[in-house]
């Protein structure tokens, strides 16, 4: 991580970093990618790091999509017919799909598919209960048959927090739980696997056969056009490195720049610094409810009173207040569900007064491990203050730095610290995924079935299933005041505010577009 201070030092660094060469191809017909993490998990069904959609974006299609304003768009359907009572939703696919090793997508890929999304998607847990079965009618349509009407069906299938991807029948009967291998989708682009070195690099190649749909770009719907032969991404974990790279057109786009290091970029004439995510990224403490000590909520509680928003974003973003923005709620502000109802824990920001709650909550030296990925600065960033926070309330605290992609794998374990486990972690989010109940993965608190941190709280889980059935503005506001007072009494989780993350590109990659996730097609290079 490279702080505030350090930026005299890391701009020199920039000019005297080594040279980062593609391996491979010719570099104007690949787009040569500094992703945001290294890539360790392929399947988008198992894990929900960021970077691993954002690959799934590349090999896998999507039955229907969100636009740039949120509206849920025909993607692989060619559209759906809903019955007069409401309770059959009948899908039809559009001609022309085909998997990459040649099969014809079918309807009952895209069952199998639905079905093992279904056990993981916090969104479709909450409406699963409605739905009496996922059916294949023919080679082209499908159907739901449902219990009681869903109107956030297509919703549902069309976010972008835990897309819906099409798979294989034969790969999508896969175990939920049981991470995939097999890379073959329908996308735009084909995964090379033999160019795949964790830690290094990842190549995708043009789908020379895939057939986008007639319409424009539109944040994530309408035609998805692969303009570029291949797409190769360098994990390059400092940043100075990566800085120098860009400038010296060695790569051609750099997912999430080092704060510290935009204005250096925006300097130099053949560079675009821009906002290209939709929306603000929010940060997230995230607790072990499972393990001592954070099985108890009034330790949880107690580190929550000595967290200052403010720090966890300037550590990030600087001290312009415009590039980050204090939320102490669990929805997105400006959002209509945005609320602070019990969140004054949250504006306490004393350490004094943490250390005595901590106390009083019984807190008796139980070792507290928090992972930190040390090749992400900007989680990293999140990790070092809350690391600083636990080390003044005079908590055991135990600094893992590894790589991001170990601890997507690592998260996953339930044993105690002795045994592999983990106390904190820390990660990010789009404002989009956590603007509505059904669909925000951190507040979800169903047990085994939840989150990273398994947090079990019934009445969040009822609260949630009551406001998928309002329909009514007001009430849907009263359900969210009282989620966000539930989960700031159990604090399972602590929001950490937003900042916003431009990217940087060379100008002469083109098609570059506004979206809610990162996404590579339509784009190319002049």
């Amino acid at each position: 991580m490279i702080g505030r201070r350090g930026l005299m030092a890391a701009s020199a660094a920039v000019v005297a970093a080594p040279n980062v060469v593609s391996a491979q191809g010719g570099a104007a017909r690949s787009l040569r990618v500094i992703p945001q993490a290294n890539l360790t998990s392929v399947d988008p069904v198992w894990t929900t790091a960021v970077v691993t959609r954002n690959h799934a974006f590349m090999i896998y299609d999507q039955i229907c999509a969100q636009d740039s304003k949120g509206e849920i768009q025909p993607q692989m359907a060619e559209g759906w017919t809903v019955s007069d009572d409401k309770l059959a939703w009948t899908f039809t696919l559009r001609e022309g799909l085909a998997f990459h090793d040649g099969e014809r997508v079918l309807a009952k890929d895209a069952v199998a598919s639905i079905r093992r999304w279904a056990r993981r998607d916090p969104f479709m847990q909450v409406l699963i209960g409605n739905v009496a079965e996922v059916e294949a009618l023919d080679d082209r349509r499908f159907r739901f048959r449902l219990h009681r009407p869903v109107p956030l069906l297509t919703m549902a299938l069309g976010q972008t927090q835990f897309p819906c991807f099409v798979m294989p029948e034969r790969i999508a009967s896969t175990d939920a739980f049981t991470q995939i291998r097999d890379t073959v989708g329908s996308g735009p682009f084909k995964f090379v696997p033999g160019e795949w070195n964790p830690g290094q690099r990842a190549v995708w190649a043009k789908n020379d056969a895939y057939v986008p749909r007639g319409e424009v770009v539109d944040g994530l719907a309408g035609g998805r056009r692969p303009n570029i032969d291949r797409i190769e991404w360098t994990i390059i974990t400092d940043p100075a490195t990566s800085a120098n790279a860009m400038m010296q057109g060695e790569q051609d786009y750099w997912e999430y720049p080092l704060h510290d290091l935009l204005p250096l970029m925006r300097r130099n004439r053949e560079m675009v610094v821009q906002q290209r995510l939709l929306d603000g990224t929010y940060g997230v403490c995230r607790f072990n409810t499972l393990q001592p000590p954070f099985n108890n909520p009034a330790i949880r509680r107690a580190v929550a009173m000595a967290v200052d928003q403010r720090d966890y974003l300037r550590s990030v973003a600087g001290n312009d207040a415009d590039g980050w923005g204090v939320c102490e709620g669990v929805f997105t502000c400006g959002t209509p569900l945005a609320n602070e109802s019990g969140s004054e824990i949250l504006k306490t920001r004393n350490i004094e007064r943490a250390k005595a709650a901590l106390a009083a909550a019984g807190y008796n030296g139980e070792k507290v491990v928090l992972i930190a990925p040390g090749d992400y600065p900007q989680i990293n960033a999140l990790s070092m203050v809350t690391a600083d926070i636990l080390t003044r309330l005079g908590m055991n605290l135990e600094l893992i730095s590894t790589d991001w992609g170990t601890l997507v794998q690592r998260r996953a374990s339930k044993e105690p610290v002795e045994r592999g486990g983990w106390s904190i972690i820390h990660t990010t989010s789009s404002g989009q995924s956590l603007a509505l109940p059904v669909y925000h993965l951190f507040l979800r608190a169903n047990a085994a079935n939840a989150w990273f941190g398994w947090p079990d709280e019934p009445e969040i889980e009822r609260l949630r299933g009551e406001w998928v059935q309002t329909g009514d503005p007001a009430e849907s506001r009263r359900i969210a005041e009282q989620l966000n007072a539930k989960a700031m009494e159990s604090m399972y989780y602590i929001p950490l505010g937003f900042y916003w993350q431009p990217s940087a590109w060379r100008r002469n990659v083109t098609g570059v577009f506004r979206a809610p996730a990162t996404v590579f097609w339509n784009i190319g290079k002049g």
